[in-house]
């Protein structure tokens, strides 16, 4: 039997909790379609960002600036920043219009098209270091900067978020402190990166703190 497989709402998105977003994120679909053939993949690990307080975020203090301002949609908009001059970082942003809460996607199990997924990642076979990571994920699944502001809820957009039916329990989400926000002070601390425990296509790098969600 066919999974169901719908879009999530609007309403998904705009709710003011970043980190139970965050969680429920655990087991959806980031899609896309550019034209060259539609990608799917499994979300598997991701981490919060939340303006005003969080020092580790883009938009601390409520700063707005040309980079940050997608930040400010409504949630359901796409965040796409370059980090290292390199890696396009794929983000969706949540809350009400103004709040500058977000998710960035930091890993995915490849579910649809992988063949077009390794041309785009200058690989022969599919193995983690595919898509276990926020840059190489955007990379496999055509994903640059060009695309930060999207609307992923318009009809029109090439990137969307998508649920199949599927459940993820309390036990399977293990969370531990963000990765490389060392000088975000004791907002360093904070155990808002949440990750699907067992699951191969995690990014493979570790923290010793680690506690089920």
């Amino acid at each position: 039997m066919l999974r169901q497989m719908t879009r999530l709402s609007r309403s998904f998105f705009t709710r003011e909790d970043v980190l139970q977003i965050s969680r429920e994120l655990l087991g959806k679909y980031l899609v896309t379609d550019f034209g060259a053939g539609r990608t799917a993949g499994r979300i598997v690990e991701v981490e919060a960002y939340r303006a005003p307080d969080d020092k580790a975020s883009h938009a601390y203090g409520n700063r707005y600036t040309e980079r940050t301002k997608a930040m400010f949609a409504r949630g359901g908009h796409a965040y796409i920043y370059l980090c290292y001059g390199i890696h396009h970082l794929f983000n969706v942003v949540t809350g009400e219009q103004g709040m500058a809460h977000a998710v960035l996607i930091r890993a995915l199990e490849p579910v649809e098209n992988t063949a077009l997924m390794l041309r785009r990642r200058h690989m022969e076979k599919t193995e983690p270091r595919l898509t276990a990571g926020p840059g190489v994920l955007s990379q496999a699944m055509g994903i640059s900067r060009q695309y930060t502001g999207t609307d992923m809820l318009d009809a029109q957009s090439p990137i969307w978020i998508e649920t199949r039916e599927e459940t993820v329990a309390a036990e399977e989400i293990i969370a531990s402190p963000r990765i490389g926000v060392a000088y975000a002070e004791e907002c360093a601390a904070w155990e808002w990166r949440f990750y699907l425990r067992g699951n191969r296509w995690v990014s493979k790098q570790r923290v010793s703190k680690q506690r089920v969600s």
